[in-house]
């Protein structure tokens, strides 16, 4: 049992123990009717695993004892007893029924960029964002649009303010000339509340020898970025601004090699995974990072499975590692709905992997060392070609023609 806090950007709650500590941090909301059912409904949609939560609205000065007195009674009280507490929960489907009558009269439908909208695509209650308030003309200066979005199935991750779960293809201006790269995308508000594309550009590699908020990489968690995403451990940050040490953990997207940093009080461990029931000493094992392997989980077709699980800084969730998970190789794009990959060879030449990194921004690079069927030696440039999905070659240099 726990006071709610927020909810983070993949869904997750943040709650605080009603110990007294951090109740100033708690989430409240104006008492009026349409204030609540308005917050509740997009409260409710933007949580990953809605189903696996009951909520309880008090008031404010109240949230405290209550808690304290849910939790005694959870303890105390037979599985039948805990299931008389669902009708003092707050039911989703209520507020719904609700809100969609104070809601009749609305507009049925509207023309945005061209294209007609349904209601239920524009009012969907399941999405942190809906239709009308995505930057379509930002994504339209990236080279992307609606149907391109919609076509490589990220739009309805979009919507509901996660990063796009694979990588996209899109056009950024380099000084007057433009350069393609692959990034995650995400919606997100600024500070003035406007929604804007947040791109998380693929990195070549992760530098290891820098200081990361003060802390320097060992080896060993260099070897464990690279090959779980995860640093595996608890350790001390400072903060820029305070200059505080902050115990926390790292992980590494592993498709764009982003490095991410999660403080270690946003640690949130569940009490169960698929079916199991985690004891305290399981739950601080993955609360410090390390890897936690579970037998007898129950997938969502009904099959019995094991697995390592592992707390995720990017992710801010505990996530599965499988034997057979491998990292993404860095040459692999998506284009659409295909996964592109870009060849490692050219007539028989073994590329670098800053020709590699240059092909995958779609700039021109230069190759020697090539050899004709005459047995005569000749270089020129390269590029790949993202229709034809193959390297084309060029005897001059095509940016000086």
């Amino acid at each position: 049992m726990g006071i709610v806090k927020n909810v983070n950007e993949q869904g997750n709650l943040i709650d605080i123990q009603p110990d007294g500590t951090g109740i100033d941090t708690m989430l409240s909301i104006n008492s009026s009717a349409v204030s609540f059912l308005d917050f509740y409904t997009n409260f409710y949609y933007q949580l990953k695993d809605p189903a696996d939560y009951s909520f309880f609205k008090v008031k404010k000065y109240q949230a405290r004892e209550t808690a304290i007195g849910l939790q005694k009674y959870l303890e105390s009280s037979s599985d039948r007893e805990k299931m008389d507490l669902i009708d003092y929960a707050v039911s989703i489907e209520k507020v719904e029924s609700i809100r969609n009558q104070t809601n009749t009269g609305r507009d049925s439908s509207k023309i945005k960029n061209g294209l007609y909208q349904k209601p239920s695509e524009i009012n969907s209650l399941q999405y942190r964002f809906q239709m009308e308030d995505v930057p379509w003309e930002r994504l339209a200066e990236i080279g992307l649009d609606r149907e391109m979005l919609e076509r490589s199935e990220v739009l309805d991750c979009l919507l509901k303010g996660y990063k796009t779960p694979k990588l996209i293809r899109v056009s950024l201006k380099n000084g007057k000339s433009g350069v393609k790269t692959n990034a995650r995308l995400q919606l997100r508000l600024n500070n003035d509340g406007e929604v804007v594309v947040c791109i998380h550009r693929v990195q070549d590699r992760s530098n290891f020898n820098q200081l990361f908020f003060g802390y320097r990489f060992s080896q060993e968690d260099e070897f464990n970025l690279l090959n779980s995403g995860n640093m595996g451990r608890v350790v001390e940050l400072i903060d820029e601004v305070t200059g505080e040490l902050i115990p926390s953990l790292i992980s590494m997207d592993r498709l764009t090699n982003e490095l991410f940093y999660l403080r270690l009080d946003f640690v949130r461990i569940p009490v169960v995974v698929c079916g199991v029931q985690l004891d305290r000493a399981q739950q601080r094992i993955l609360k410090e990072g390390k890897a936690l392997f579970v037998e007898g989980m129950i997938s969502r077709n009904g099959k019995e499975f094991s697995a390592n699980l592992q707390f995720n800084a990017e992710k801010q969730c505990v996530e599965f590692l499988f034997e057979s998970d491998v990292k993404i190789s860095e040459s692999k794009i998506y284009k659409d709905e295909a996964l592109v990959e870009i060849p490692k060879m050219f007539r028989g030449k073994r590329l670098f992997n800053w020709q590699m990194n240059k092909l995958e921004k779609g700039e021109w690079a230069y190759i020697n060392g090539l050899v004709s069927k005459g047995g005569k030696n000749y270089q020129g440039y390269i590029r790949f070609d993202e229709l034809s999905k193959r390297i084309v070659f060029s005897f001059k240099n095509p940016n000086k023609m």
